[in-house]
């Protein structure tokens, strides 16, 4: 598992760590019942609060993405299709605001916009 935390962003460091992970286990990068690290052993590795990396585990966990066992720590939770399907849903959505913007400063068509979503659509297949 990989987290970089960036001070210049203005995000709290929890929602970063919590951010990256989500992403990770979507992507399939972790696995379902995959051990995450230690709290404290994050919190030491990324020299943070270890009260910051609980929040965001437990956001995690509250949201299903992580499970605890007690006594043996934090796990990859299995893939809720719905909820995955949920969260790529919200993606498409800020991706089609952007893309709104954008034609819109180019006063593309709703037409122009459908004909390059098709194209695409059919490029990937």
């Amino acid at each position: 598992m990989y987290i970089l935390i960036d001070n210049r962003t203005g995000a709290p460091i929890y929602d970063q760590i919590y951010s990256q992970i989500k992403d990770q286990i979507i992507s399939g990068a972790l696995k379902e019942d995959e051990m995450l690290p230690s709290i404290r052993g994050l919190a030491k590795d990324l020299r943070i609060s270890f009260i910051t990396t609980k929040r965001a585990y437990e956001e995690l966990e509250k949201d299903g993405f992580l499970y605890t066992v007690p006594g043996k720590g934090c796990f990859v939770a299995p893939k809720n299709l719905e909820l995955l399907r949920e969260e790529n849903l919200k993606k498409i959505e800020e991706h089609i605001d952007s893309i709104v913007k954008l034609a819109a400063a180019c006063n593309l068509e709703t037409k122009d916009i459908i004909e390059m979503v098709k194209f695409g659509m059919e490029e990937s297949q």
